[in-house]
């Protein structure tokens, strides 16, 4: 059975969705089936890899709303190993169309579960709010990955995140862990980006990965060319960084 990991932060332009995209597409390079969920409005996962979001009969909203199953949904093998579950604005709209309906926090859950034996692992891409969709991305995961930016506010909104998840293994899925937080937008130059890490690995009693996500040009360029970072440069140290992160998710989901 794969693993399922919900990526998650309420806080906007963290990294979230060029981790989702860039550690999909290592963990995949790697040889292991990966099921992509785009849960996030924006949609910018699914564009990320080379859809067009705004072109699609099928998407996680429809999903949501059962008009469609999981299958009818998922574009397979969009990169090798790779396939995605879409998202448009459209999903903007669940929020309100979800009023009322019963069990509503399990929707995702349920239909992930028809699938989840065929993939090593499930990524699900959260929107940047702690909202219904994050809620229905957590009762579905194993667990929570959190990307933090290494800026001056890094920590602020945290501590929020940590008492949903915390909120929602309580309540909904007792089976839900916290994998860790991942540094974002690291930069070795500066005495900022050093001091957040240290300041954060004081302060949280959570997993901190080794790797650090550096700030990187090519990283910021691959979406707007559809394509995740180790197909756009596979040399740089964007990528270089998602390997290397990769292969510390795949070693902790062994123990």
């Amino acid at each position: 059975m794969g693993k399922i990991i919900a990526v998650a932060n309420q806080k906007g332009g963290v990294g979230k969705t060029t981790t989702s995209i860039n550690l999909s597409a290592s963990l995949a390079e790697k040889g292991n089936k990966v099921l992509v969920i785009d849960a996030d409005p924006q949609g910018n996962t699914t564009s990320g890899f080379g859809i067009d979001k705004n072109d699609l009969d099928n998407t996680i909203y429809e999903l949501i709303l059962g008009e469609c199953s999981i299958h009818e949904c998922i574009i397979k093998e969009v990169i090798e190993n790779v396939s995605v579950l879409p998202a448009n604005v459209n999903l903007a709209a669940a929020e309100i169309e979800l009023i009322g309906v019963d069990r509503k926090e399990y929707i995702l859950k349920n239909e992930v579960d028809y699938v989840k034996d065929r993939y090593d692992f499930i990524i699900i891409d959260c929107p940047p709010s702690l909202n219904m969709l994050t809620i229905n991305a957590m009762t579905t995961a194993h667990s929570v990955l959190v990307p933090i930016q290494c800026e001056y506010y890094a920590l602020e909104g945290l501590s929020q995140l940590i008492h949903t998840v915390n909120l929602v293994k309580q309540r909904l899925n007792p089976d839900l862990q916290m994998e860790g937080v991942v540094f974002t937008m690291y930069d070795s130059r500066t005495n900022l980006s050093m001091q957040v890490v240290e300041n954060v690995k004081q302060n949280l009693k959570q997993r901190v990965y080794n790797t650090l996500i550096p700030r990187n040009i090519r990283l910021a360029e691959a979406p707007s060319y559809g394509m995740p970072i180790n197909k756009y440069d596979a040399k740089s140290a964007g990528a270089e960084a998602y390997r290397q992160l990769a292969d510390e998710i795949i070693a902790g989901s062994k123990k």
